[in-house]
């Protein structure tokens, strides 16, 4: 009997997908008997030529992580999309834009200044950055185009499935094998993770007051926080009540606040914006001024608020 065919790619993020990936430890094995894996280029020699070679569609399933920021990335996707029944969206990079959607807060010639140019640990007296077409030796050298956006993989060719998380828990990933495996799918478009937020499954849930109210805001740097203790009563701010549910409470359970990196629930548009709302409904005082302190108190709004969701989100970037 002929295995499915599988493939999995790495765009725009840190790796720790694939990491999730392998830390499925004798799970792997298990998947490796279940699908042929055609296309794995951080843990197996293959080339492009070898998926050119497939017949379109005839890969099973793709999982591809990282947002787009090149030109070569939004090629493979594109090409990984033609040869694949289902593309999977996998990790918090290639479902919201992740960490490096940042970088849509300013342009894609400031990133480089500050890259190749402005960075304390740089020597290049001559301001080199990156060209896609150099001749070097009299020959020429051709390198992806970064782009000036980074993009989420839906905004670039169409997904069936979100695997959400920074990285997605092993034994997330091995349902949504499962899952694929036996086709036992909910409909296209869907998140595979539960459609609840994290404060409802949260294991410090009961020390929420029903009239919580934020007097300030500390730094998780800043004060010791009972493991039992909700972290939003303790003036730490935590974004559980803004985000999926799923990732098996891994920051909580290191005494850590969530920072979002599932994403929002179907119900929520803009996570940014509905964490923003949620937070500032929250803010104590009579007057305009603690609203104010408290406000400044957040040392990096768009870096908490849309740590992994910019490009993803109704700004998707400055303008």
């Amino acid at each position: 009997m002929t295995k499915p065919k599988a493939a999995f790619y790495w765009c725009a993020s840190c790796g720790g997908c694939e990491e999730a990936v392998v830390d499925l430890n004798e799970g792997l094995l298990d998947v490796a008997e279940a699908v042929d894996i055609v296309f794995w280029p951080v843990a197996l020699d293959f080339k492009v030529r070898d998926v050119e070679a497939l017949e379109d569609g005839e890969l099973a399933v793709t999982f591809l992580n990282g947002g787009i920021r090149t030109s070569e990335q939004a090629a493979m996707a594109k090409l990984l999309r033609r040869k694949s029944g289902l593309m999977v969206a996998f990790g918090s990079c290639s479902h919201l834009g992740g960490v490096p959607g940042l970088a849509n807060l300013t342009s894609r010639d400031a990133l480089l200044d500050t890259v190749y140019r402005q960075a304390s640990t740089v020597v290049n007296p001559e301001g080199v950055v990156p060209q896609v077409l150099t001749d070097l030796d009299g020959k020429e050298l051709v390198l992806p185009e970064i782009l000036d956006t980074l993009k989420t993989l839906d905004q670039v060719v169409d997904v069936d499935y979100y695997v959400p998380g920074c990285a997605p828990p092993a034994e997330l990933v091995a349902q949504a094998v499962t899952a694929i495996l036996e086709g036992k799918l909910p409909p296209k478009g869907s998140v595979l993770a539960p459609d609840t937020t994290l404060c409802d499954t949260c294991p410090r849930r009961d020390s929420k007051p029903a009239d919580l109210a934020l007097t300030e805001i500390r730094r998780i740097h800043e004060v010791e926080v009972d493991p039992a203790r909700c972290f939003l009563e303790a003036g730490v701010l935590c974004l559980g009540m803004g985000t999926r549910s799923g990732c098996g409470e891994r920051c909580l359970n290191a005494n850590m606040p969530c920072n979002g990196c599932f994403g929002p629930t179907s119900r929520t548009e803009d996570q940014g914006a509905k964490l923003l709302s949620a937070v500032a409904s929250l803010f104590s005082g009579e007057e305009e001024s603690d609203a104010e302190r408290l406000a400044a108190a957040v040392a990096d709004p768009a870096g908490t608020f849309y740590r992994y969701g910019l490009p993803a989100s109704l700004l998707r970037r400055r303008m």
